[in-house]
């Protein structure tokens, strides 16, 4: 059975697509976004499988 380790990642509007290819290059999957504290803030929930399984 596959274990996830989990990230939330604060996402600037202006920078949404370079955030996100930047932990995707890392092995990051996307899992959701959603509002943030401000209304040019989002907040992405990020998975990956835990390493030395």
């Amino acid at each position: 059975m596959t274990k996830w380790e989990y990230v939330t990642v604060p996402l600037l509007v202006h920078a949404t697509k370079q955030i996100l290819d930047n932990w995707g290059e890392d092995g990051w999957e996307l899992v959701a976004v959603v509002p943030g504290p401000s209304a040019e803030q989002l907040v992405a929930y990020l998975k990956r499988p835990k390493e030395g399984q």
